[in-house]
């Protein structure tokens, strides 16, 4: 079961001409804390969003900015509507307008429950020009039964605004949202206590010498969003995020990855702009110059088909997606010649966030690209979190590993040694939060005496003896846990491994054990991974998981790895797959994709007591023996 060795390593990079030098700085303080930073200094920039989109309109034009696709009777994807750069700039000002007609002052909230749309990123854009904060929450808050954490960030942020783009769909959320003295703001009539208004007569506001005003005296340093947390392991805080922050984590990656990149030029994008990476790309296109195109496929069965439907439209330079999208991705491409000649025509670059991208993944997407253009692919990574305003840390060299980069230029990073090669990773810069929204408990827990933010996350280099080529993830804090016997379970690092073992068979997985005697795990199905190991395509679900070639790689697969990883902190003993695929409605799945560990195990009670039983059920898997 051991993995062949890629086929890519000898072929040069297209991009590594297009890369910085490495100018690393490390220090190694008495205490055992090691210091990086980027030695070059991040370039001048203006710290404000809106007055560096306004330039950019000036100079663009007619370009496109932003676009999606408009949907046909069926459904199905129909033609792009866009909005160009001029009129995107007249339709911002226009919306900050009329927040200062209305009497909206800066520090005032809009709380937006809609998802990406381009009536979404002018209204984003338009109310950061007035200085009011705008607070994104996840579709997911406003599409299901149970609106209590939609009630819980109302309550907290206490906006004067509401905007629900398409507000008839969300009438429930709507009826029980404990806002009801803000103003609502749609594109359609609602049933709402207080005042309304149609986002036509917004946009419709004639710009006056107030919203020009109002941008030039805009303070860089003030709140300008609110971003949420995931929540995983608690109700989520608010992220206050600076215009300064951001623009700041935008400059970090300009610089270093901006002849590569997208954001000059063309993107598509289905990251929410309720997180921090999707909102990245969001300003990135209004920052640079570039073009936005929303791709409502997700990396998930049924939706990621218009993904693909998108990719054999649009050749992009840059490409983005977390590693589950990938995951589809590359079988989508091994199968079909066409997409995956146009993915690659003018690819220069690819990034993952999120998690960890498995190797066997990056070693078939590498494979691909070679036999495309004689070349590999530039991978990149953008680590970060909420705090950090998004990725901060990156693969910036050339490299064949897969890890989390090294800081970028204005970013300070303090690694603070756990034992065993692994680092608690702390961040300073100015892309660093000041805080979290009405929480000092939290804020002044979430830094250390020298003003790091303490990230929660490890780390480890890929060769101590040179910490240029980079460091890789090596798990969240928060989620190890102790087997009975006492020993810590580092999850992070077993989450990664167990699913490169058992690739292509699951996409992720949820890793038990806590409060056991062994680890075991409840993987996500890959449906297509899963018709190429059975050799043949089965619509029932359960007979393909349940197929013999499918349960006789998984024991293998299971055994290979515990060859390799024997300890009981890292040994899988059984496995099985999901009964449900994760619900983003129980807080299971995040935006970006990937499983909440503590949030689904705590809901998983009885699928997690069937895979410990003491006489091992049908569907669940154990390790064998290697066959000949």
């Amino acid at each position: 079961m051991s993995e062949p060795a890629p086929t890519y390593k000898a072929h040069s990079n297209r991009s590594d001409s297009l890369l910085p030098p490495l100018d690393l700085a490390v220090e190694t303080r008495a205490n055992g804390d090691i210091h990086l930073h980027y030695n070059a200094p991040l370039k001048d920039f203006d710290p404000r969003i809106i007055p560096s989109f306004l330039d950019q309109a000036a100079q663009r034009g007619d370009k496109t900015l932003y676009a999606r696709r408009q949907r046909r009777e069926d459904g199905g994807p129909g033609a792009w509507q866009s909005v160009t750069f001029n009129e995107a700039a007249e339709q911002v000002q226009a919306i900050g307008q009329w927040f200062i007609d209305d009497g909206a002052q800066p520090g005032d909230v809009l709380l937006i429950i809609t998802g990406n749309s381009v009536a979404h990123a002018l209204m984003r854009l338009g109310a950061m020009a007035a200085g009011l904060v705008c607070c994104p929450v996840s579709a997911n808050y406003a599409l299901t039964g149970n609106f209590s954490r939609l009630n819980y960030v109302a309550e907290l942020v206490k906006p004067r605004y509401v905007f629900a783009e398409n507000a008839g769909a969300l009438q429930a959320a709507l009826s029980e949202l404990t806002a009801s003295d803000a103003s609502l703001i749609s594109d359609s009539a609602a049933q709402w206590p207080g005042k309304q208004a149609s986002l036509q007569t917004l946009l419709e506001q004639r710009p006056a010498e107030e919203i020009r005003d109002r941008i030039n005296a805009s303070d860089p340093d003030a709140p300008a969003v609110y971003m949420l947390t995931s929540g995983s392991t608690g109700k989520p805080k608010a992220v206050i995020q600076t215009q300064r922050m951001l623009t700041t984590n935008l400059h970090q990656a300009f610089q270093m990855l901006g002849k590569l990149s997208g954001w000059d030029d063309i993107m598509l994008d289905w990251l929410p702009w309720s997180h921090v990476s999707g909102s990245f790309n969001l300003y990135a296109a209004a920052v640079f110059g570039g073009s936005l195109y929303v791709d409502d496929g997700k990396p998930v069965p049924g939706l990621f088909e218009e993904t693909l439907f998108n990719l054999k439209e649009i050749a992009l330079p840059y490409f983005c997606n977390v590693p589950l999208g990938y995951a589809a991705l590359v079988d989508a491409l091994e199968a079909d010649e066409a997409l995956c000649h146009t993915f690659f025509s003018r690819l220069k670059l690819m990034l993952y966030g999120g998690a960890g991208l498995s190797q066997p993944i990056m070693d078939r997407l590498q494979a691909l690209a070679v036999r495309e253009t004689g070349h590999t692919i530039m991978m990149t990574t953008g680590y970060g979190a909420t705090e950090t305003a998004s990725g901060c840390m990156a693969i910036y060299f050339p490299t064949d590993k897969v890890g989390i980069g090294l800081p970028m230029p204005g970013l300070y990073t303090k690694l603070v040694p756990l034992g065993k090669g692994r680092f608690e990773v702390r961040l300073k810069g100015d892309n660093i939060m000041p805080g979290y929204l009405d929480n000092p408990e939290a804020t002044a827990a979430a830094f250390d005496d020298d003003g790091y933010y303490r990230t929660g996350d490890t780390a480890a280099f890929h060769d101590t003896d040179d910490p240029g080529q980079g460091l890789y993830f090596a798990g969240r804090l928060a989620e190890e846990f102790k087997l009975n016997s006492g020993t810590w379970v580092r999850a992070g690092d077993v989450r990664t491994r167990v699913i490169a073992a058992l690739a292509p068979a699951i996409s992720d997985l949820l890793l038990c054990g806590q409060q056991r005697d062994e680890l075991a795990v409840l993987g996500i199905p890959n449906p297509t991974g899963l018709d190429k190991i059975a050799g043949e395509k089965l619509d029932d679900p359960a007979a393909l998981q349940q197929h013999p070639r499918v349960r006789a790689f998984l024991a293998e697969a299971l055994a290979a790895y515990n060859q390799n990883n024997p300890g009981s902190s890292t040994a899988i003993r059984r496995f099985a797959f999901m009964q449900q695929l994760p619900d983003p409605a129980r807080n299971e799945l995040s935006d970006k994709g990937t499983v909440n560990q503590v949030t689904t195990a705590a809901n998983r009670g009885p699928e997690i007591e069937a895979l410990y039983a003491a006489e091992p059920a049908a569907h669940v898997v154990l390790p064998v023996a290697n066959t000949p």
